[in-house]
């Protein structure tokens, strides 16, 4: 006959040890559900986020703006920029760079510009401020959203670039928002943003910003390549050793 006390012990340690089970999976159910508040919050917090201060892109003189280029179309030279709007190498180049090419050798139509981005090279903001450039060039506006996404640029994979952000700056150069948000939601580029990485990669592009002189010499294509953020300098040199090539 089994011992009454001896029941009474082995039923109390069978609830001590269903109580600390309990406990257990009432501690495991209260940390999953922290979690997935804690996820739940940095999915919808950037939705939430101020906007913040929008800084006003100084202006640039482009000639000949067509979408993402600029210049003369059938100029004896095309530089094609590889760029990314988180790189501050790029920004550094359209600060102290840019303005004076444009004023000089593409302007008098010696240079056609061309402004491509690379994809993802930073991170998930480098293709979608990509995207809202894009789209704003169905408006004939890509380059004054260049200009805003580099003005406000503070970092790399920051949230500079959230969707709400970059859809303030659209509203700042006063795009029509319906039509921005249908391509820009859409991700209507997309595929013309992975193409640009591709067409980097094949150019030998390692880096941003590089850049791929094109010109013809006797009907054979020629290429070169200029890596980095370099001074005006640097770009006169290169293309007048082209034009040197060509014969002008």
């Amino acid at each position: 006959m089994n011992n009454p006390k001896e029941m009474s012990k082995r039923q109390t340690r069978r609830d001590q040890i269903r109580r600390k089970e309990k406990r257990g999976r009432l501690i495991g159910i209260g940390f999953i559900s922290v979690l997935a508040i804690l996820v739940a919050f940095l999915i919808i917090w950037p939705n939430f986020k101020p906007v913040g201060t929008i800084v006003t892109a100084p202006e640039i003189t482009r000639p000949n703006v067509k979408f993402n280029a600029a210049g003369n179309p059938d100029a004896p030279i095309r530089i094609d920029e590889y760029s990314d709007f988180q790189c501050p190498y790029c920004r550094q180049f359209l600060e102290d760079t840019e303005a004076e090419l444009m004023e000089t050798f593409v302007a008098d139509g010696t240079v056609y510009f061309v402004y491509n981005s690379f994809g993802e090279f930073i991170g998930p903001e480098s293709a979608a401020s990509a995207e809202a450039a894009y789209c704003a060039g169905d408006q004939e506006k890509f380059w004054q959203m260049h200009d805003i996404i580099f003005a406000n640029q503070k970092g790399e994979n920051i949230g500079d670039y959230t969707e709400r952000r970059l859809i303030a700056f659209a509203e700042k150069i006063k795009l029509d928002m319906s039509a921005f948000k249908s391509c820009f939601n859409g991700n209507t580029y997309k595929d013309t943003i992975d193409q640009d990485a591709k067409d980097g990669i094949a150019a030998g592009i390692k880096a941003t910003p590089s850049f791929v002189l094109s010109y013809t010499v006797n009907g054979e294509a020629k290429t070169r390549l200029i890596e980095g953020a370099q001074a005006y300098d640097g770009f006169k040199t290169e293309i007048e050793a082209a034009l040197a090539e060509i014969g002008q």
